[in-house]
């Protein structure tokens, strides 16, 4: 029973106007908003690195990685750590994200798929599109807004960071 709960769990969240949601069981903590110490090269959506008790965390502005304009962040902004799946075995990365909202219980009766966006425009992101209270939430697949070839390049430079840092953790990173 505690599965099928946790199914129909989702963590919203706030990006520009809209309302964006990930399914709970993915979602590890969330974090206020920090400092990031950016990494060269490294995608524009890519904020950098978080310092989480002693390991490097990569941090991706969800706005600019779903092409959405660029906003000040607000002092509402706050960053989800959620795990994805890859070959290689699960990673987790930092989101930020306008806001954080609640976890909402959402039966999958008012879960519609995804629309049919036309050709050209890629919405294989979107696991679906939920209804409730007469707002829309854009269910989001987190593994798929992250491609695996993208996160190899970021994952490289992370890994050359904490052999630069050493076993200890001391990084000056904050």
């Amino acid at each position: 029973m505690e599965e099928q709960i946790a199914e129909n769990m989702y963590l919203t969240f706030g990006l520009e106007d809209g309302k964006f949601a990930f399914p709970v069981a993915r979602v590890r903590e969330v974090l206020e908003k920090t400092t990031f110490v950016r990494i060269p090269r490294m995608p524009e959506y890519m904020k950098g690195v978080l310092n989480i008790r002693g390991n490097a965390l990569p941090v991706a502005d969800l706005k600019k990685k779903l092409g959405m304009d660029f906003v000040e962040i607000s002092l509402d902004a706050a960053v989800i750590v959620a795990e994805i799946a890859r070959e290689e075995g699960a990673m987790s990365i930092g989101c930020l994200v306008d806001s954080v909202d609640e976890v909402i219980d959402m039966s999958p009766d008012v879960i519609d798929p995804p629309p049919s966006m036309g050709a050209g425009i890629n919405s294989d992101f979107i696991e679906g599109i939920g209804k409730m209270n007469d707002e829309f939430i854009v269910i989001l697949n987190i593994d798929r807004v992250f491609a695996s070839d993208e996160l190899l390049q970021f994952g490289s430079a992370v890994s050359e960071l904490k052999e630069t840092v050493g076993a200890d953790g001391e990084s000056g990173i904050e």
